[in-house]
């Protein structure tokens, strides 16, 4: 089963990845980790991708998934998307678009991390709170309007990790439906419900609600 993580920045990507992967060998499960190429990239040149170099680092992200080992869970911590997504807003670059949709096809699942979490400075990784608030609604609109499938995981610590575990086990035992095809939504009576179909409703009323006011 493969699962993406995907998100704006300081959202808890990496961690949640680290912290899934812990968990999964903590139960007995195989499960493998393939880290942020970016944050990588970023150490070793001391500077953020220029335009040019964006797409490379997109290919190498999908190169390491597309070989990594064998195991029941293969975690990415972020997938080309995320840097096409960037691109768009950064340099208004839509060009790494086309790959990086096909290559987030491959997913079983994919946990879009929530804005609940406060915003860390990261060195030049990171450009504020408003920048992430700006991708976070972008990155949804691209995955909403390719009718690509994910779920919000909300929580801090250890709540964040089992909501995205009961995700995993939802989607396992559905036998992982792909990517594209939209399931109906599950009913879960928690006011930090993780699934997308219903927080796409939720916020949809709460935006009927505002316009009628």
């Amino acid at each position: 089963m493969k699962i993406a993580i995907v998100g704006a920045e300081s959202t808890g990507k990496t961690s949640l990845a680290h912290d899934l992967t812990q968990a999964m060998q903590a139960d007995g499960k195989s499960a493998s980790w393939v880290p942020e190429l970016l944050r990588e990239w970023c150490d070793a040149h001391g500077r953020t991708p220029l335009p040019h170099e964006q797409n490379a680092i997109s290919l190498e992200q999908a190169k390491r998934v597309n070989l990594a080992g064998p195991s029941d869970f293969l975690i990415s911590d972020t997938s080309p998307l995320v840097t096409a997504v960037y691109s768009e807003l950064l340099f208004n670059d839509r060009s790494l678009y086309p790959f990086a949709l096909e290559h987030q096809k491959i997913y079983d699942l994919t946990l879009l991390t929530g804005l609940d979490l406060p915003w860390v400075a990261d060195g030049i990784q990171r450009d504020g709170p408003r920048a992430r608030e700006q991708f976070d609604a972008q990155l949804r609109h691209v995955l909403g309007h390719n009718r690509l499938n994910y779920t919000v995981v909300y929580g801090s610590g250890n709540q964040r990790t089992q909501n995205a575990l009961q995700a995993i086990e939802r989607a396992s035992r559905s036998g992982a439906q792909p990517a594209t095809r939209r399931t109906s939504a599950w009913k879960w009576a928690c006011e930090k419900c993780s699934d997308a179909e219903c927080e796409h409703r939720m916020f949809t009323d709460r935006l009927q609600i505002g316009l009628l006011n």
